[in-house]
C-alpha cells in the first residue's frame, strides 16, 4: 500500500462539529489496520496521546510526526505504566488549551481498553469526546493466523476474556466454571502471564484436556508467530515457546482448523 496515498500533502482540518477529543481504536498491531476515520483524525490532530499497542511504532506511515506533538503513554504489559489518572489529565489539559486531541489506543478502546474511563473523565471535566471503534485483537489476531472464532457446524458462540488477573483473584469478574461449560470459543487477551492458571481453572471445571488451543504472538505484525497445543499442555507450551505479550490465546475446536 502506498504511504503517499495515506499521508496527504497538506495537513487536513479537524472537521467542524467534531468534539475536541477523539478516542481512536488503532487496531491489532499492523499500522494499516486502523480505520480510515481513525487515520484522518490522527492526521488532523494537534497532539496524539498514544499507547504502546496498535500502530504507535509506525505512526510516521500515517501522519507527519514532525507536525504533531506525540505523547507516549507507554502502557506496556506488566511493565512501566503511566497512571490512568495522569493520562486522563493529559486529555483534559490539552483540550482546555484549545488543541485537537487524538487518543490512540490499541485494538478497540472499549474492549478492555479503559476507553470508557477516559470518556467519563472528559465528561466530568465538561469536555465532549467522540469514539472511533477499532479492530479488536480478540477476533482479528486469530483470523490473521487462520483461526475463525466461529465456524458453521463447529461453534456458534465465542467469549472474549481478559486474563490480566488470574482465576480466584479478588478482582476477577470471570466465572471460569461457567465458561468451561458454555461450549463456545474462548479468546483470551492479556493472558500470557496467567495462562497456566486459566488453563488449570478450565480443566478443574471439566473442560477436556485435549481441547485445541492456538497461541498467536504479535498478531498482524511482521513478527507474528503461531503455536498450537492443547488445553492440557497450555502452561508448558507458553513456557517452552517463551511466549511474551502481546498474544491472544484461542481455546476451542476452531483452534484445530
Amino acid at each position: 500500500m502506498s504511504e503517499q496515498l495515506l499521508r496527504p500533502s497538506e495537513r487536513p482540518s479537524w472537521p467542524v462539529g467534531v468534539p475536541p477529543v477523539s478516542l481512536i481504536g488503532g487496531g491489532p498491531g499492523a499500522w494499516d489496520l486502523i480505520t480510515v476515520r481513525g487515520m484522518l483524525r490522527l492526521q488532523a490532530a494537534d497532539v496524539i496521546v498514544a499507547d504502546h499497542l496498535g500502530p504507535t511504532a509506525e505512526l510516521e506511515k500515517l501522519v507527519d510526526t514532525t507536525a504533531v506533538e506525540i505523547i507516549d503513554a507507554s502502557k506496556l504489559p506488566y511493565g512501566r505504566q503511566v497512571a490512568q489518572e495522569r493520562i486522563n489529565q493529559y486529555l483534559v489539559d490539552f483540550a482546555r488549551q484549545g488543541k485537537k486531541v487524538a487518543r490512540l489506543k490499541g485494538g478497540d478502546p472499549y474492549v478492555f481498553g479503559r476507553g470508557f474511563e477516559e470518556l467519563q473523565a472528559l465528561a466530568e471535566a465538561g469536555i465532549d469526546c467522540e469514539v472511533i471503534p477499532g479492530v479488536t485483537s480478540a477476533i482479528s489476531v486469530p483470523a490473521a493466523a487462520g483461526v475463525p472464532v466461529t465456524q458453521r457446524g463447529v461453534v456458534h458462540s465465542f467469549t472474549v476474556v481478559s486474563g490480566h488477573v488470574p482465576p480466584g483473584h479478588p478482582k476477577s469478574l470471570t466465572d471460569f466454571d461457567a465458561l468451561a461449560k458454555v461450549g463456545g470459543t474462548i479468546s483470551i487477551i492479556m493472558g500470557v502471564k496467567n495462562g497456566p492458571k486459566i488453563a488449570a481453572a478450565l480443566l478443574d471445571a471439566g473442560k477436556p484436556a485435549d481441547t485445541p488451543v492456538a497461541i498467536i504472538q504479535e498478531g498482524t505484525t511482521a513478527v507474528q508467530r503461531s503455536v498450537r497445543c492443547t488445553l492440557g499442555n497450555l502452561g508448558a507450551t507458553l513456557a517452552a515457546e517463551e511466549i511474551a505479550p502481546p498474544a491472544v490465546i484461542v481455546i476451542g475446536e476452531v483452534a484445530s482448523l
